[in-house]
């Protein structure tokens, strides 16, 4: 399997550091506006990446955060006057 490095700018043969473990830390999404299709994105693509290894018989550790403090956030609260934390979880409910 390859992947892309965007470090090296090319795509790089997937050599996990310990044979067939894999660590998944994943960016989720971002609480400061209603719900869309790019917070569904997030979810699904790394799912079927983890399933895709599981398939080929790697053990994965998949975590996924969901962000509460980012420039996003703290612009919204900015422009409406809303509390950040009442902000995150109204639109996490």
């Amino acid at each position: 399997m390859k992947i892309y490095n965007s470090f090296s700018k090319k795509p790089e043969t997937f050599a996990p550091p310990t044979e067939k473990k894999v660590a998944l830390y994943v960016c989720g999404l971002t609480p400061y506006d209603d719900t869309h299709v790019g917070h569904a994105r997030a979810f699904v693509t790394f799912d079927i990446v983890k399933r895709y290894l599981l398939k080929n018989g790697y053990n994965v550790l998949h975590l996924q955060n969901i962000t509460d403090v980012d420039d996003k956030i703290i612009r919204r609260f900015m422009e409406t006057g809303a509390d950040p934390k009442e902000l995150t979880s109204r639109v996490n409910d």
